[in-house]
């Protein structure tokens, strides 16, 4: 059974950083796209940052461009997002995802396989 582990949420003031790390298992990981969404209380889960199989290619949300860094290690089956300068808005569950096809990065419905999230909070 696949699984994808989420790591390194915690409580942040405004303007620091945080590291999310996702570790998968029990998938070829260099043969998926890697990605981050994340889901405020209230709010639909909404796509933060994506990473294609060779670490090529990066996507990012405009509310997360300039400040997040999605990377990826092959050789560790794990993905990262570095965040900085993090806003009150940044607030949210981040969870990792795994697509093996997909076309759209930002689109929920195209990723196969779903951690169970970290919190991050972030103090005003």
């Amino acid at each position: 059974q696949v699984q994808l582990v989420e790591s390194g949420g915690g409580l942040v003031q405004a303007g620091g950083s945080l590291r999310l790390a996702c570790a998968a298992s029990r998938l070829t990981f260099i043969s998926y796209t890697m990605a981050w969404f994340r889901q405020a209380p209230g709010k639909e889960r909404e796509s933060v940052a994506a990473i294609t199989e060779s670490g090529a290619s990066t996507y990012y949300a405009d509310s997360v461009k300039g400040r997040f860094t999605i990377s990826r290690d092959n050789a560790k089956n794990t993905v990262y997002l570095q965040m900085n300068s993090l806003k009150p808005e940044d607030t949210a569950v981040y969870y990792c995802a795994a697509s093996l096809f997909v076309r759209n990065w930002y689109r929920l419905n195209e990723y196969d396989y779903w951690g169970q999230g970290t919190q991050v909070t972030v103090s005003s």
